[in-house]
């Protein structure tokens, strides 16, 4: 017999995990105790199990709540996500975004088809640009949001995932161990460009540039040559390319965020976006990990 959860017992549930207390979770919900009290109660008693323990500090989780935990929360993402997507306003209109180039084809079709599946009326205007053009342009207004990849991320954005900066070489290429080191860097305005030549200048390795280009198939082109060395996020290096970092002896690089930028005055369809991008990007990287 198909039984159904209360998303209410849940969402005290959840509460009472986060912040170990009764109290704190009553405040937080804008309950009574005892009505957050009662929910857990009623949760145990469907369940057929006792999800804390009490200790001086506060409520634990039992084994039994361990495993309910991540699953609750998992529905509860669920259930608003459903109630944002049915009662939003049925959206009109255009949004602009900008990507760099080399996280268009990991991140970006994923969102995007959700978005247009969920507001097919919409149009998208996807611009792919350089970080620092990007950011430019979201803060004249030109576009509603972009995507960055940052160090860290500038007080009015976001970040909303970390990656590995990694070494890429042709399989089986040689580049790696010539002297000097080829390297296949992006244009002057590149951010990946000062990571790689301040790591390499640290451990004295001597480098030349083998190719400079804004331009990502032409830099992915001059590696599967063997023309030289490239770097890349762990997400964005194609299947033909061999990762170099901890095979060979070029130093570790910087990780680098994926990062979210909003037009301070971004109408609500722009913000509607922002949080797709938010969702889906985060929920990609639980995926991988």
């Amino acid at each position: 017999m198909t039984r159904n959860l209360d998303t209410a017992l849940l969402r005290s549930f959840a509460s009472v995990a986060e912040t170990g207390g009764m109290t704190a979770s009553a405040r937080r919900l804008n309950l009574t105790q005892a009505a957050v009290s009662q929910h857990i109660k009623r949760l145990e008693e469907q369940l057929g199990c006792r999800l804390f323990e009490r200790e001086r500090s506060g409520l634990r989780l039992t084994l039994a709540g361990e495993r309910l935990h991540r699953r609750a929360l998992r529905l509860l993402e669920l259930n608003d996500e459903i109630w944002s997507v049915m009662t939003a306003p049925d959206f009109e209109g255009e949004v602009r975004i900008g990507v760099p180039h080399d996280i268009v084809t990991p991140y970006v079709p994923p969102v995007l088809r959700r978005f247009v599946q969920a507001w097919p009326k919409v149009r998208v205007s996807l611009v792919t640009e350089v970080s620092i053009r990007l950011k430019e342009q979201v803060a004249a207004g030109s576009l509603g949001l972009c995507l960055t990849t940052e160090r860290r991320a500038e007080p009015w954005g976001e970040q909303l995932i970390t990656e590995r900066l990694l070494w890429i070489g042709a399989p089986g290429g040689t580049a790696h161990i010539r002297r000097p080191l080829p390297i296949s860097l992006g244009d002057e305005r590149c951010i990946f460009r000062a990571a790689m030549t301040e790591a390499l200048d640290g451990i004295d390795r001597d480098w030349r540039s083998c190719c400079e280009t804004s331009e990502m198939r032409l830099l992915l082109a001059s590696v599967e040559a063997d023309l030289g060395v490239a770097a890349l996020m762990q997400s964005s290096i194609p299947a033909n390319l061999e990762i170099l970092t901890g095979k060979t002896d070029l130093p570790p690089l910087p990780d680098f965020g994926i990062n979210l930028y909003v037009a301070k005055a971004a109408d609500a369809l722009t913000q509607e976006l922002a949080g797709f991008m938010r969702q889906e990007i985060q929920a990609e990287r639980k995926l991988a990990a």
